[in-house]
């Protein structure tokens, strides 16, 4: 099983315990499209705020495979992605794209096999005029996205994988998942999750700790 087919399995719950419950971009990045899963390396763009030029120079270099990660400072007015952007990204092959601002063509996208996620829907369009940045490390949701970088999304949202960390995660997030199945075995065998988790346990020795540590004076008489 290759790693984009791992994470995809995984999907982004996991793969955020396993950045140490980290990873996340905001809530408001969200899926718009009939398929929300994705898994690859991130291709970047940063543009001008409502600027299109470079968004169509970054999907014609896109690799396929490769989720083309948007970075338009979060304008929700303007429109940077659409639905002929969105057919072009899927005859290509890449494997997603996320939106840092928003998006337009909504009917077309929701029947789309493309994830495509963003911050919102609004009809205007951006103009096309400024030079923007390929390939450069990004903000996206409020996560610094780097080249290279792999990007799972599904309908929870989107988190980023630094490539550093890549196999480290992958591997800690399999543990995760198969730990989550014995979890819901023993749920379905009437077992609480309260018993599981050991929250009472978690709780007795809250409730012996004091919460500021400069009072934990020791007694010396």
């Amino acid at each position: 099983m290759t790693i984009r087919e791992r994470l995809m399995k995984f999907g982004t719950g996991p793969v955020s315990d396993a950045l140490d419950k980290g990873g996340a971009m905001g809530h408001e990045m969200r899926p718009w499209s009939a398929s929300a899963r994705m898994a690859g390396p991130a291709f970047t763009v940063q543009v001008h705020t409502a600027d299109i030029l470079m968004v169509a120079k970054a999907l014609a270099e896109c690799p396929a495979g490769h989720v083309l990660v948007i970075d338009g400072h979060g304008e929700k007015n303007t429109a940077l992605w659409g639905g002929l952007t969105t057919m072009s990204a899927l005859k290509k092959g890449l494997d997603g794209v996320v939106v840092e601002g928003a998006i337009r063509d909504l009917a077309d996208i929701r029947v789309s096999k493309l994830p495509v996620f963003a911050r919102a829907v609004v009809p205007n369009a951006g103009g096309g005029q400024y030079v923007g940045k390929l390939q450069v490390p990004v903000a996206c949701g409020g996560v610094v996205v780097q080249p290279g970088d792999w990007v799972v999304g599904d309908e929870d949202g989107v988190v980023v994988i630094p490539l550093a960390r890549l196999e480290e995660v992958v591997e800690k997030a399999a543990r995760i998942v198969e730990a989550e199945k014995r979890i819901a075995k023993a749920i379905r065998a009437g077992v609480e999750i309260a018993t599981l988790l050991r929250v009472e346990e978690t709780l007795e020795r809250k409730a012996k700790e004091i919460f500021v540590p400069q009072l934990q004076v020791e007694k010396k008489y």
